[in-house]
């Protein structure tokens, strides 16, 4: 097994865990800025922590600082617009939606790195896009149960066009910069952020409610920062284009344990689209 594949796998693991947490904040009413800026903190900390203890190097300091903040901006927005997206449609249309960023990663490898497609990854990109369309009409008829449907669907598009950001300025940083400092610094700059949005907005929620969303974040900065240092790791000696399909089968993680401990159904579309975003992330890692 190569290195960067088992950095994938780990990052897959983590990832999946750590998504299915941003399910049980929206399900447990928790403040998503809050839940937003402890999970930001968290990891900020960590990796300040690790940064000073092995001493990594910082090798561009330019390059670190405009991938942080470009990634900081994209990945916080994308968090609070995906768990906003978990108030109104269901986690089993949400995660394979979110997850074809993927689609937007290859084909900037495609154009800007000038990686090939081969004829599967092609087929891949089509499936993709199929199930877009059919995840859409499943939200439609879930719709009544669970929220506002149209309100859902943008933040998934918002959400979407956020993590292919992120992963892109990922693939520079991993390359150009030191990982643990890009991380910290990425989510000093998204706690920052979040505590701003908390302070224009007001807070909200009763104690209880925000002492939940800052432990549920917590436990996703711990998750995040093992899963998010393995896909650096990943990204610094593997293929963009490889390594985003792989973790981004993370969804299916996140999905069925939303069905296990939620009870979600997933009725002959949601299986039909998780099962083709399965195969369309098979293909693209041809």
């Amino acid at each position: 097994m190569t290195e960067w594949y088992a950095f994938s796998i780990a990052a897959l693991v983590l990832m999946g865990v750590q998504r299915f947490l941003y399910k049980v904040s929206a399900e447990r009413n928790c403040p998503t800025l809050w839940t937003t800026f402890s999970f930001m903190a968290t990891v900020t900390v960590l990796s300040a922590i690790f940064l000073a203890a092995l001493k990594e190097p910082l090798s561009d300091v330019r390059m670190l600082v405009a991938m942080a903040l470009l990634n900081s901006a994209s990945f916080v927005l994308g968090t609070i617009t995906h768990i906003e997206a978990l108030r109104h449609v269901p986690a089993g249309v949400v995660y394979p939606i979110l997850r074809l960023n993927m689609v937007v990663v290859v084909l900037f490898g495609v154009f800007v790195f000038r990686d090939r497609l081969s004829l599967l990854q092609i087929l891949g990109i089509l499936l993709a896009v199929a199930v877009v369309l059919i995840l859409r009409k499943d939200a439609e008829h879930a719709g009544d149960s669970v929220g506002n449907v149209r309100r859902g669907l943008v933040l998934l598009f918002v959400s979407l066009l956020c993590g292919s950001v992120a992963s892109i300025s990922s693939k520079y940083a991993a390359l150009y910069a030191g990982k643990l400092g890009f991380m910290a610094l990425s989510y000093f700059l998204g706690a920052l952020f979040s505590a701003g949005l908390i302070r224009k907005s007001g807070s909200k929620g009763n104690a209880r409610e925000r002492k939940e969303a800052v432990l549920i974040g917590i436990v996703m900065g711990l998750i995040n920062f093992a899963g998010f240092y393995a896909f650096l790791a990943a990204l610094s000696v593997g293929p963009l284009a490889v390594i985003v399909p792989i973790t981004g089968m993370h969804f299916v993680i996140a999905v069925m344990l939303s069905v296990i401990l939620y009870k979600e159904k997933l009725g002959p579309r949601r299986v039909l689209g998780i099962a083709l975003t399965f195969l369309s992330v098979l293909f693209l890692r041809s």
